[in-house]
């Protein structure tokens, strides 16, 4: 097999391997495959790069734009996949273990793809939050809107996932209109590499988005600046290191850490040996601890169960973890390979061992396992382990210290709040899982514990057959934590995007505001339009483009003939004696969705025309009772557009309906479908 050159991206060309270069080995045999790293990149020039060209390059395009090619991305990934499988077995990883890294990374990119067309405008700016009313008459007013950074993200990732940890850093980074560099953990950067060379082969990215650094990144973090971001996740004392840089603290640079974790599990009191719950715990835990070998940054590394359920669960654990075959991850009986490298595997021991001053270890024997089809010696392979801690609380070592690999340890409890304060003890997860059917546990944990933990995982038999499992995150939820966890936050949708964004807070008159964000806000200019607007295209119609109604009156026969058609007879539309004792009515009053249907038929254009069809209304507020004898009209604004496909684009129309004395009754926002 010849060694395999892995090289950089920098500025716009491909450098191999050079001076500093360092060997990587097989995670199944030890051998050499590899060599990556280059001493002489010129990092100045590549943060100058990703600068001036690929962030200028990606501010042209709006959110959408940047959307869609998140998305024609994904898709093209997902042809080369099986490229990706086959190169990544060297690290370790069984075919199982790709779907949750090759496949989880795509998804990741294909959600934000998604998030990016339904939750952001087609626009370069992006609104944070309502409008705030800053003066009596409303002509000044408050606006919090996020932009894009205008320096670069530097993405330092761990070893444990190659394509994974890449692209849910990358997908949220490209959406904000920031280009990235992207430095791979050196043990499995080959696979990272081949990620990226797809990408840039694909012609899909502007010049510039992104650069590749194999191997060390010298220098660089000394030179970024305060529109710059680092993104990092791996251990504890190297992001301490990171963060500790004078350049990132003098100039404020965003630093997002992602980093150790003591994540725990707890077994509910109600989850008692035969019930569902019980079972379910057993297969999470088994999976957590095996899945990846062990290495990953949720994997359960504590156990919390009730004190006397301990010895059910290490029987029922262990009978689990002996069916788990280990080998050489290309075969299909291979349920768990390797560590990532001998390295790795040294490390896990000796943390292993650490654990076992205060545990005894009650499964798994690293001098005496069984590994199909390679050699356990030359690779980096380490059986399950678990340890059983008797006296939790006067041990520290087992809530501080985390074996990188398929170890974990149990641990029993007295009550509820016993196991909160054992878990709260890692001084900060990823994640903390909780096996119940009963709510009562579950909101008890959540108050308890929330603050220690990024992210509460519930699970028992009326979720577990959709459950995406404790150690998964997801692109729409925040992946990261408190504490020893990092204090970071990843994904959890658009908030990931603002990470690499500045919020900035506008202030201004209504047409200002309107122009800034691209969305007509009340009090701005009202534009008359040539016809009504339900006969005007999507590209026809203008923001701020207004229609005024005909006023009309409002009869107690309508009242009563609403009330008996749709059945609604609330006493305050047809009792006036019992409305008036309602501090909120004057007497009978209309109801507030026959006013709905009278605006609807005030405005609408019957015609067949550009409108396909009403699909939402939001943010209904009836702000005056209106009663029998008054009159209404309605004004109907376009407040922003959004296209949406190639046949038609979404109208957001702002609707108020005010009374004979000019007083608002009702406002709320209508959507409609309208064709190009």
């Amino acid at each position: 097999m010849s060694l395999l050159e892995i090289s950089s991206f920098a500025a716009g060309q491909w450098v191999a391997p050079g001076a500093g270069a360092r060997n990587i080995a097989s995670a199944i045999t030890g051998e050499v495959i590899a060599s990556a790293g280059n001493d002489a990149l010129d990092v100045r020039g590549m943060l100058d790069y990703a600068r001036t060209v690929g962030g200028a390059n990606l501010r042209k395009l709006t959110f959408h734009d940047r959307a869609r090619m998140l998305k024609a991305l994904a898709g093209h990934l997902n042809q080369h996949k099986q490229a990706l499988y086959d190169l990544s077995f060297d690290t370790g990883a069984t075919q199982s273990d790709h779907m949750i890294d090759i496949d989880g990374g795509i998804g990741t990119m294909f959600v934000f793809a998604s998030k990016g067309r339904r939750e952001m405008p087609d626009a370069h700016v992006y609104l944070d939050g309502d409008v705030e009313q800053l003066s009596r008459n409303g002509t000044f007013l408050g606006q919090h809107i996020c932009t894009p950074l205008r320096g670069v993200a530097v993405h330092i990732n761990a070893f444990n996932f190659p394509v994974w940890g890449m692209l849910e850093k990358l997908a949220p980074t490209l959406l904000a209109g920031v280009p990235a560099i992207v430095k791979p953990a050196t043990n499995s950067c080959y696979v990272t590499e081949l990620a990226v060379k797809l990408m840039l082969d694909s012609g899909i990215l502007p010049e510039g988005a992104l650069q590749l650094v194999s191997g060390g990144l010298g220098d660089m973090l000394d030179h970024l600046t305060m529109q710059d971001v680092v993104s990092f996740t791996g251990s504890a004392n190297t992001a301490l290191k990171l963060r500790a840089n004078p350049v990132i603290l003098e100039n404020s640079v965003r630093f997002v850490a992602e980093q150790d974790s003591l994540n725990a599990s707890i077994l509910g009191p109600d989850a008692q040996p035969g019930t569902p719950e019980f079972d379910l715990f057993v297969k999470e835990v088994s999976r957590e601890m095996t899945t990846k070998a062990g290495q990953k940054c949720t994997a359960i590394r504590r156990i919390i169960a009730p004190q006397a359920q301990v010895d059910a669960v290490i029987e029922a654990l262990s009978a689990r973890l002996a069916k788990t075959q280990i080998g050489d991850p290309r075969l299909e009986t291979t349920r768990m390979g390797a560590l990532v490298s001998n390295s790795q595997k040294r490390d896990v021991l000796e943390k292993a061992a650490i654990i076992g001053q205060e545990a005894e270890r009650v499964f798994g024997d690293p001098n005496n396992f069984s590994v199909d089809g390679a050699d356990a010696e030359k690779g980096a392979f380490v059986p399950p382990m678990l340890f059983h801690c008797a006296d939790p609380d006067n041990a520290s070592r087992v809530h501080d210290t985390e074996a990188f690999g398929p170890v974990s340890t149990i641990m029993g409890y007295r009550d509820l709040d016993h196991a909160i304060d054992l878990a709260n003890r890692g001084q900060g997860s990823l994640v903390a899982s909780v096996i119940t059917h009963d709510p009562a546990v579950a909101r008890d944990v959540a108050i308890g514990a929330g603050a220690y933990h990024g992210r509460l995982y519930f699970n028992n038999r009326d979720s577990m057959k959709e459950s995406t499992g404790h150690g998964s995150p997801l692109p729409h939820m925040v992946h990261g934590g408190p504490g020893r966890a990092g204090g970071g936050e990843e994904m959890g949708g658009v908030r990931g995007v603002k990470h690499y964004m500045q919020r900035t807070a506008i202030q201004g008159s209504p047409d200002i505001l309107s122009a800034i964000g691209e969305k007509w806000v009340p009090g701005g200019t009202e534009i008359e339009g040539p016809a009504h607007p339900f006969t005007r295209k999507f590209g026809e119609l203008s923001i701020g483009e207004t229609l005024h109604t005909a006023p009309r009156t409002v009869t107690l026969e309508d009242i009563e003939t609403f009330a008996h058609f749709t059945g609604d007879t609330f006493y305050a539309h047809m009792d006036d004696d019992a409305a008036k004792r309602n501090p909120f009515f004057p007497g009978r009053v209309a109801h507030g969705y026959l006013l709905l249907s009278f605006a609807a038929g005030m405005f609408v254009q019957p015609d067949e025309g550009p409108v396909l069809a009403n699909t939402g209304l939001d943010n209904l507020r009836f702000m005056k009772p209106v009663s029998a004898g008054d009159s209404i009209k309605v004004r109907l604004t376009v407040k922003k557009k959004t296209p949406r496909n190639e046949e038609y684009g979404e109208v957001r129309w702002h609707v108020t309906l005010t009374n004979q004395d000019d007083e608002i009754a009702a406002e709320y926002e209508l959507l409609t479908m309208n064709a190009y």
